[in-house]
């Protein structure tokens, strides 16, 4: 058995934060070298973090990103290491470097440049070439660079044909709602086509609206996974691989000898010098980790994103306004449990059309939470902007104009919390209300980070996402259970949506049939035998098939509504699960996803977002 000890370094890099990020990097050198092992990998960029994005046309911030490599290059001493830089020639490169033995032994330059969804490399970067592989001693391995081995006939295929044993694979591969199952799929297929091992390194942490899950993976030349890193938290994955076993199964596969001739074209061969010969170490057995269920995943995603994003942005402190409905008492869940309860405030802003079930579950919210809690009656305000506004609006009845004055001042008053004590306001909207334009400008949109604006409203409503809220670790099993999560699902109108609207308006249509709310007429999207607006009682009453002309009618006013300025505010960059969403969205090819370098496409609501579903 010829043993080759690998480690794979998850951690979590912060863009531009050089001494930091090399000091992560050093401390995973040390380790792996008290561990034994022959080569350690860090993920894609991880020098200067990712994504850097338009500090990439900063020279300065890429001589500072080489003098950093130089840095982990001192320290790689007795051992391989392999970490994602920018590179320079006569252009800039999204590049592995090799350090073998305190030296800059090679380069390898990404090939493929992902330019969908959240990728923008064309932008920033120069393709690659060349797929070289390094033998030392008796051993070969190759690196490649994410998106690199997502192609079947790519990099990692050439690179075996030319002798490499092992493939090392640097990534920034972003989450989205299963991506973990489908990508862990992939690399087995790519080793056990080109009866290679392949060690795959992502990073972990959150950075803008992008989270990325880690999830590791060291895969033998069968495609069975023989370490797993853990999902949204850093972690050292170390893995004993048998190399002898690569040879026998490589004699049996007469189709290799064809085709590996061609392979030393695009595949140049490097020699390293042998290291020394250390002491054999014991052998290592990996933990058991298992893949996280679907709705844990989406919950580590959001908790670590929202921390993540709050740190990195130089925040401590953040303050949510609570109305007793269900997207502010489960941001506020996710807050505490990302930031501690110390570091989380709720605001309750009342208005004369609150009712006094939504101010009590806001409070017995914070309560449970540890939280501490401000109550600012908006009544005052509203009455002062009505006068102002009375000669204006003279002879005119009230509508949605009124209604959206109260999400307006609300949003005014968090961020005035905001600039006197630097506190970041966390917006309370999900994917399917700023979807539809189911928010107020300048109101409900207003913040910082919007933190469930990727979860979708019928997802945030099923039970098992509250539950996993309420058994939070560290939080008392009973936080959540409020009526904001007990009652039925508001309407437009209803006292657990915010802002609070008039109790005397009804809209039977609103979110739950696809249009803003307070635009639509009442019998808009209402089916024959259904009861009209205002029907409670189960009377008889019913409302009839509608003519072809009704029909036009009805569908004109639908458009109208949804292109009304009011409400319809520009489409944020919903991610779409890989269960359905809005299929007129662009959607990537089916075997990318991985992260290359790319400017993140931010949503036009006015606050960013972990991203959590599928593009």
């Amino acid at each position: 058995m010829r043993r080759f000890r690998v480690g794979l370094g998850q951690i979590n890099p912060t863009v531009g934060d050089f001494e930091g990020n090399v000091r992560r990097i050093v401390e995973g050198i040390e380790r792996a070298r008290a561990l034994g092992c022959h080569l350690v990998a860090f993920p894609e960029l991880a020098v200067p973090g990712y994504p850097p994005e338009d500090l990439l046309f900063k020279p300065a911030f890429i001589e500072a990103n080489l003098r950093a490599l130089d840095e982990v290059a001192r320290a790689s001493r007795g051992l391989t290491v392999v970490v994602g830089f920018v590179d320079r020639r006569d252009d800039i490169f999204n590049a592995a470097a090799i350090l073998h033995d305190g030296e800059r032994a090679g380069v390898y330059h990404k090939q493929y440049l992902p330019n969908y969804g959240v990728f923008d490399e064309n932008r920033y970067f120069q393709a690659g070439t060349e797929a070289p592989v390094f033998a030392v001693g008796e051993t070969t391995f190759a690196v490649n660079v994410c998106e690199d081995i997502w192609y079947p006939a790519g990099p990692t295929t050439v690179q075996a044909l030319a002798g490499a044993e092992l493939v090392v694979n640097v990534n920034g591969s972003p989450y989205h709602v299963g991506k973990a199952r489908f990508r862990e799929q992939m690399v087995a297929t790519r080793a056990a086509d080109d009866i290679v091992c392949v060690a795959y390194v992502n990073m972990v942490g959150g950075q803008d609206e992008l989270v990325f899950d880690g999830a590791s993976l060291i895969v033998n030349e069968r495609g069975e996974v023989v370490a797993r890193g853990r999902q949204f938290e850093e972690d050292f994955v170390v893995a004993d691989l048998d190399l002898e076993a690569v040879f026998r199964a490589r004699l049996r596969d007469s189709r290799r000898r064809k085709e590996k001739l061609r392979a030393a074209e695009t595949a140049p061969r490097i020699v390293l010098p042998a290291l020394p010969v250390a002491e054999p170490a014991p052998a290592v057995e990996p933990p058991t980790i298992a893949p996280l269920e679907r709705v844990e995943e989406v919950y580590r995603a959001l908790v670590l994103g929202t921390r993540d994003y709050v740190r990195k942005s130089g925040f401590t402190r953040v303050v949510i306004g609570l109305s007793g409905g269900i997207d502010s008492s489960l941001v506020a869940a996710l807050a505490v449990e990302a930031l501690g309860r110390e570091n989380v405030a709720g605001a309750g802003m009342p208005s004369p059309y609150s009712s006094a079930g939504t101010r009590r579950d806001a409070q017995r919210l914070a309560k449970n939470l540890g939280i501490e809690f401000l109550t600012i009656s908006i009544t005052p305000i509203l009455k002062a902007y009505k006068r102002s506004l009375a000669r204006a609006f003279k002879g005119l009845k009230e509508d949605v104009t009124e209604e959206n004055l109260q999400a307006r001042i609300r949003g005014n008053l968090l961020m005035a919390l905001s600039n006197k004590f630097g506190w970041l306001v966390l917006t309370t909207g999900n994917k399917s209300e700023y979807s539809v334009g189911y928010t107020t400008l300048y109101g409900d949109m207003a913040g910082g980070f919007a933190v469930i604006k990727d979860v979708q409203d019928a997802r945030l409503r099923g039970r098992a996402l509250r539950q996993r809220a309420r058994g939070a670790r560290g939080h008392p099993g009973e936080r959540l259970r409020t009526g904001a999560v007990s009652r039925a699902p508001p309407g437009p109108d209803g006292p657990g949506h915010a802002p609070a609207l008039r109790r005397a308006r009804s809209d039977p249509g609103g979110l739950r049939r696809g249009g803003p709310r307070g635009e639509r007429p009442h019998c808009a999207g209402l089916r024959a035998g259904d009861r009209p607006p205002g029907r409670r009682d189960g009377g008889p009453e019913r409302v009839q098939a509608p003519s072809g002309a009704d029909r036009r009618e009805d569908h004109a006013a639908r458009v109208r509504a949804r292109l009304a300025p009011a409400h319809r505010q520009p489409l944020p960059r919903a991610l779409i699960d890989s269960e359905g969403g809005f299929a007129s969205l662009p959607m990537p090819p089916p075997r990318t996803g991985c992260a290359g370098e790319a400017r993140a496409r931010r949503g036009k609501a006015g606050a960013r977002t972990p991203a959590l579903e599928r593009r």
